[in-house]
């Protein structure tokens, strides 16, 4: 009888010992092995034996992690203090790495990401904040993956959400806006102004060098000051005109 409990104990100990060496990844998941505390090989996706006491497993998901960065503070280069977030997105390429090279991943990705933003976008001036985001995405990408490339990650992107400015900024930038828009309009109307001229001068070379056209345009505009309505119109005659209907007349 004795037996018969010793043996059922140990097929209990024996079965759940063969079940706490079995393991399941998932697709998306890698299995880093140790061996009496040394690496040992990456296992999975799927069924994955351990030897209980001696080897150890730590799971990896290489799925893309959607990382915010936390508002920073950051002062461009034409000292203006603004307010920074952005989002970041990495995934583990190399399990081996990111498990042995760094303690936590995800911890010393964030920390780098904040210290990037901070970096790069100090040297920048506000302008190119708010206008080249994609430019400055692109360098604050490039930097986090060439730092993050030893600890077995990959940055696939980094994107800039929001540049918070203070109260008295947002009243500077307006001024600054509709400044430019005043000296846009007064280059507008300087160029019409000379352009016109420009068509004047062309037309009164025209007009003098046949002095009856200048007579035409003259009555032309005669006519037009009539047809408004006016009860008395003093206009002067030029004396041209005067001496050419007089001539006329002695003729006659």
């Amino acid at each position: 009888m004795f037996s018969d409990i010793g043996l059922g104990s140990i097929a209990i100990i024996l079965a759940m010992i063969a079940f706490a060496s079995l393991r399941v990844l998932r697709e998306y998941e890698r299995g880093v092995v140790f061996q009496l505390g040394r690496f040992w090989k990456v296992k999975g996706p799927g069924l994955v034996i351990l030897i209980p006491g001696i080897q150890q497993m730590v799971k990896v998901d290489l799925r893309t992690v959607t990382m915010d960065v936390p508002s920073q503070d950051v002062i461009s280069r034409d000292n203006v203090s603004v307010k920074v977030n952005a989002v970041v997105y990495f995934r583990v390429v190399d399990p081996q790495r990111a498990i042995i090279n760094v303690e936590n991943y995800y911890a010393a990705t964030s920390q780098l990401a904040q210290t990037m933003l901070r970096s790069i976008l100090g040297k920048h001036e506000l302008d190119d904040m708010l206008a080249e985001r994609e430019k400055l995405n692109l360098a604050i990408q490039k930097a986090l993956d060439a730092q993050t490339d030893s600890w077995g990650i990959k940055v696939a992107n980094v994107e800039i959400k929001n540049v918070d400015l203070n109260e008295n900024m947002i009243r500077a930038i307006a001024k600054q806006a509709e400044a430019e828009r005043e000296r846009r309009a007064k280059v507008i109307h300087a160029e019409g102004e000379l352009q016109a001229s420009e068509k004047l001068a062309q037309a009164a070379e025209v007009l003098s060098r046949c002095p009856s056209s200048l007579q035409l345009r003259y009555l032309e505009t005669l006519t037009t000051i009539a047809a408004d309505k006016n009860s008395t119109i003093v206009f002067p005659l030029p004396m041209d005109l005067i001496g050419a209907l007089l001539g006329k007349d002695n003729k006659d």
